[in-house]
């Protein structure tokens, strides 16, 4: 079976155009290992982006790759109308069984509904309905983004939701889904290594800092923690935006005198370094208040990590029966903050199944299969 995957190249939005290679986002990229261990497949992946880039042909025996140059003018602000020709150009050269828009994020789903060949979808970030939680302007960049997903989820054979959350928010749209969670990096699950608790307890946090991840109000929790005399900090990791204003507010908490006893920030981290970090960490904290997956979520229970987290979208489903996972009502920090004290007051004992768990549900074998056998069953259709 041939598949097109349109998937992006992080290199683009990213604006790092000299890379030789291309890199994606985590839940592709652990997909991609999937496939790789399905001969019975032929992988294209098309990406398109705003300059000229060399890369390779081939990223593995059975995955190919297609860099697309489209210039700026057809990107957004024309709905994306370049890359949508420039994929059904590349695709009548490939000619695949069916088409794969990796995400709603940019110009993947409208390319594939648009490709004239069988597509699917798959949802990673629910955009809609971020749109609507931050009251996003009109003509922003998630305002605009969530009308073409409102477009285009209804136009495909089929959407593949990665929660039951996702499941809930798409099937007003197309009734046709399939619960196909995100696949975990293999290198996550990897054996963990033993870790006592740290002097003070080291808590950590994943995740592009933006109003919906709530990284301000968990410096502040923090704080009060510190004052109440617990030896608690919390590291947060992920990229932060310093010219958008909960960015720069988060950075200030940050770097206020004397925070750094309770809350310091130490930017993106690659996978080897992240699960380095996690295996130094006592515990994940989580509580964001929208939330499609939380991949990071699965990644933290797969190092055995405690977890706290908020009761919001796909989160549930990852914590669903896992030892060492407690959830909260999304505004329920009173009900965190006395879980924390509680926890530390017990000695912080570390869930020794939760690995396993994530294991059986996110292998990126067990969820690459999984695709395969929803490819057959669209094309018998």
């Amino acid at each position: 079976m041939k598949v097109a995957l349109l998937i992006t190249d992080n290199r683009e939005p990213d604006r790092q155009y000299g890379l030789g290679m291309p890199y994606f986002g985590t839940a592709p990229e652990a997909l991609l290992q999937g496939f790789a261990n399905l001969p019975s497949l032929e992988i294209h992946i098309v990406s398109c982006a705003q300059q000229p880039m060399k890369s390779p042909a081939k990223l593995a025996d059975n995955i190919f790759f297609h860099h697309l140059h489209v210039p700026k003018i057809g990107w957004l602000k024309t709905a994306y109308q370049g890359c949508i020709r420039a994929v059904r150009r590349k695709l009548r050269e490939i000619q695949p069984d069916i088409v794969h828009g990796q995400g709603t994020e940019r110009d993947c789903a409208i390319s594939a509904v648009l490709s004239g060949y069988p597509n699917v979808l798959t949802i990673h970030g629910n955009m809609a309905a971020i749109a609507r939680h931050v009251r996003a302007r009109a003509g922003s960049f998630l305002w605009l983004t969530g009308h073409i997903e409102n477009w285009t989820l209804p136009r495909t054979f089929g959407v593949f939701c990665n929660s039951t959350y996702t499941e809930s928010l798409v099937r007003p749209r197309n009734p046709r889904t399939w619960a196909v969670p995100n696949a975990l990096r293999p290198a996550f699950l990897a054996p963990v290594p033993p870790h006592p608790p740290q002097n003070p307890l080291r808590f950590i946090n994943i995740g592009i800092v933006c109003p919906y991840k709530r990284q301000i109000e968990l410096v502040d929790l923090f704080k009060r923690l510190h004052e109440q005399g617990r030896p608690c900090q919390i590291e947060f990791l992920g990229r932060v935006n310093e010219n958008e204003p909960y960015g720069r507010d988060f950075l200030q908490a940050i770097h206020k005198p004397g925070a750094s006893a309770y809350a310091i920030y130490s930017g993106f981290r690659e996978a080897a370094s992240l699960i380095e970090t996690m295996d130094q960490a006592d515990g994940c904290i989580h509580f964001s208040s929208e939330e499609a997956f939380g991949l990071v979520v699965a990644e933290a229970l797969a190092r055995n990590l405690k977890f706290f987290g908020a009761n919001a979208g796909g989160i549930r489903d990852i914590a669903n029966s896992v030892d060492g996972a407690e959830l909260f009502a999304p505004n329920d920090w009173e009900g965190l903050e006395r879980a924390l004290l509680r926890w530390t007051s017990e000695g912080c004992p570390h869930p020794t199944g939760a690995a396993q768990i994530m294991a059986q549900r996110y292998h990126p074998q067990v969820v690459a299969q999984r695709h395969l056998e929803i490819y057959r069953e669209v094309l018998k259709k």
